[in-house]
C-alpha cells in the first residue's frame, strides 16, 4: 500500500489520527481473548485481579492491549478461566506473535511513523478491503516489484537503504501467511496490469503471483481476494486516490480508513466518514469483475508480459 504517487492528492475529509502504541496487532489480540474467556466465566475485573497481583487498571488495560503482557500473566490469567489445551496452544501463538511483531523495530531508521503504524493495524485486523489505483498493494508485492517502488521514491538513497526498507516490505507480507491473519479483499485498476513498472519480466512475476493467490482463494486456500476494476465499469466510481478499510474484531476502534499520501497518511475514523469510504468500497466491488474475469484478465496482461520478454 506504500507507493510512489504520480497524481495530485485530492481534498480530504477531517481525520484523525490514532495513537500508534496502543493499536499494535499482538497485545490487541491478545487482551481481546482473555476479556472474552473473561467474560464468559462472567467474572468482573476485581475478582481477576489478584490472581496475577495486579489493581483492576491493570487488568483493564491489559484487555485492551495498552499494556505489555508478561507471558506468566497470561497463563495465569488463562489457567484461571480453565483454558483447555487447544486454547492455551493459542495464547502462546499470540505471545510469539507479539514478540515477532518487534521484528519491523530494527528497520525505524528507514520507516516512516505513518508506515509502522499502519504495519501494527494490518496485524490487528480481521479484514483489508484495499483499492490501488496505480500499483498493486504492498501486501501482494514481489520483492522484484517491491524494489522498483522503493527506488523511485528513494532517488537519492544509499544502496543499504533501499535495501532495508525493502526487506520491510517483503516481511509485512507474512502476515497473511499467520494462523490468525486477516481476510484481504483488492481491488485492482486495470491501469495496474498495464502500467509496466520494472519492465516486462518483472511485470510477469508480479502478475503470475496475483494470479496464484487468486487461484488459491477460488480453491478455498488462499484468504486473498483480487478482483480487477475494468476502465468501463470502474470510471465513473472509482477515486482519485488509494483507500483501505480495516475492520477489527476486539476493543479497539471497530474500523477505520487508512488513507496514504506521498510523504504522510491519514486515519479516518468518524463514523459518518468512514460510511462515506465503506461506500465507495461497496460500490466498486459492485463494479469489479467477478473473479473469473478477473482470471481472465490477469491471464491476458501475464501472456503481453511473456510475449514483450520473448521479444527481448
Amino acid at each position: 500500500m506504500s507507493a510512489v504517487r504520480k497524481y495530485q492528492d485530492a481534498p480530504m475529509a477531517s481525520v484523525h489520527a490514532l495513537p500508534g502504541s496502543k493499536r499494535e496487532a499482538a497485545p490487541r489480540l491478545l487482551g481481546e481473548e482473555l476479556r472474552q474467556m473473561r467474560l464468559e466465566r462472567r467474572l468482573t475485573l476485581r475478582e481477576v485481579a489478584p490472581v496475577i497481583r495486579a489493581s483492576v487498571s491493570k487488568i483493564s488495560r491489559l484487555e485492551r492491549g495498552e499494556s505489555p503482557p508478561r507471558e506468566r500473566d497470561v497463563k495465569d490469567l488463562a489457567r484461571h478461566y480453565g483454558a483447555d489445551p487447544e486454547k492455551m496452544r493459542e495464547l502462546d501463538s499470540l505471545l510469539r506473535l507479539m514478540h515477532d511483531d518487534a521484528w519491523w523495530q530494527q528497520y525505524a531508521d528507514v520507516t516512516p511513523s505513518f508506515l509502522k503504524r499502519l504495519i501494527g493495524l494490518e496485524g490487528a485486523a480481521r479484514k483489508i478491503s484495499t483499492y490501488e489505483n496505480y500499483v498493486v498493494p504492498g501486501l501482494l508485492q514481489t520483492r522484484a516489484y517491491a524494489r522498483v517502488l522503493v527506488e523511485a521514491a528513494m532517488p537519492a538513497a544509499e544502496a543499504d537503504v533501499v535495501d532495508r526498507r525493502l526487506e520491510l516490505k517483503m516481511g509485512r507480507k507474512a502476515l497473511l501467511h499467520h494462523e490468525n491473519r486477516p481476510q484481504v479483499i483488492a481491488l485492482l485498476d486495470e491501469g495496474i496490469l498495464m502500467r509496466p513498472v520494472g519492465g516486462p519480466r518483472v511485470m510477469w512475476e508480479q502478475l503470475t503471483h496475483l494470479r496464484e493467490l487468486a487461484a488459491e482463494y477460488a480453491e478455498g486456500e488462499q484468504n486473498v481476494n483480487i478482483r480487477i476494476v475494468e476502465f468501463a465499469r470502474g470510471a465513473s466510481v472509482s477515486p482519485p486516490t488509494p483507500v483501505t478499510h480495516l475492520v477489527f474484531g476486539d476493543g479497539g476502534p471497530a474500523e477505520l480508513v487508512y488513507i496514504e499520501q506521498v510523504d504522510s497518511a491519514n486515519y479516518v475514523t468518524k463514523p459518518a466518514e468512514v460510511e462515506r469510504y465503506r461506500h465507495v468500497l461497496l460500490e466498486l466491488s459492485n463494479a469489479a469483475a467477478d473473479r473469473k474475469q478477473s482470471l481472465r484478465l490477469l491471464d491476458a496482461a501475464i501472456e503481453r508480459y511473456r510475449a514483450a520478454i520473448a521479444d527481448g
